[in-house]
């Protein structure tokens, strides 16, 4: 096998795959019933013009009845009149006309023939069409039916690609969510500890720490005012000492012993 025909066999395979992803079979359906439809009417169209092919030849035959009549009754006149010449030429024009009328009455019988023969083919193409309209209906719903189950299982399993773009765009916006909740953290963070100015604030940061220490003070102020109305009471509070009694505490304290905070330590035991 030559180059090019495994390259043309290769072509081949590869537009019947595009051709068959593309094909839909509600389409080709449509398209095959309206075929049968054009060959339903060109039948019918036929079945028409042999009908009108029927009646002409019966229309000229009936002419030619009237003519031989019309012959007839001119011959015995000719006779009535002593006229043999002329009834023997209106008879000898009526013979031909019967002779007309044997081959119009052959080609009568033939096309009547015919004509049967085609309503006979019209009538049972058209049942044909019927029945074919029908399955393709129910196959064209069916079709409708597996394509929309099979779009929700995919919808469902998120494995389609509208729900794999949702996904994709969701994850982006989580992330995003994420990244800016972290930097206004941070932001804040900053701000607090004064490595960052709040450019929208009126006050510096001197201003900022006296203010703390303002809002620290108005804490102490309003503890110190609880502890007065719980002894005006009778409550008593229990307070932490400071860290200047606790040093003084600690040098009154007796010694301790030693390995008095032990009990019976024995160092061989540790070893073991």
């Amino acid at each position: 096998m030559g180059f090019f025909q495994r390259f043309l066999n290769i072509f081949r395979a590869k537009a019947n795959k595009v051709l068959d992803r593309a094909e839909d079979p509600r389409d080709t359906l449509d398209l095959s019933y309206e075929k049968q439809l054009e060959n339903l009417q060109k039948v019918r169209r036929s079945v028409a013009e042999v009908a009108t092919a029927r009646k002409r030849i019966e229309i000229q035959a009936s002419q030619l009845q009237q003519q031989a009549s019309k012959l007839q009754d001119q011959a015995r006149q000719a006779l009535t009149q002593n006229r043999e010449d002329l009834a023997r030429e209106a008879l000898t024009r009526r013979s031909a006309i019967a002779q007309e009328l044997t081959d119009l009455q052959g080609q009568h019988e033939q096309i009547s023939s015919q004509e049967e023969r085609l309503i006979a083919t019209s009538q049972r193409l058209q049942a044909q069409v019927a029945a074919f309209r029908t399955r393709k209906e129910t196959l064209k719903a069916s079709y409708t039916a597996a394509e929309a189950q099979t779009r929700i299982g995919e919808a469902t399993a998120g494995i389609s690609s509208s729900m794999n773009d949702a996904g994709m765009i969701m994850q982006r916006a989580q992330d995003k969510v994420a990244e800016m909740q972290a930097r206004a953290g941070a932001v804040d963070e900053l701000l607090a500890s004064g490595a960052l100015t709040d450019l929208t604030s009126s006050t510096d940061d001197i201003q900022a720490q006296l203010d703390k220490v303002g809002a620290s003070s108005q804490v102490e102020s309003e503890l110190a005012a609880l502890k007065g109305e719980l002894t005006a009471t009778g409550t008593s509070t229990p307070s932490l000492p400071s860290a200047g009694e606790a040093a003084e505490n600690e040098a009154a304290a007796p010694p301790t012993p030693e390995g008095a905070g032990a009990k019976n330590f024995d160092p061989s035991k540790t070893e073991r």
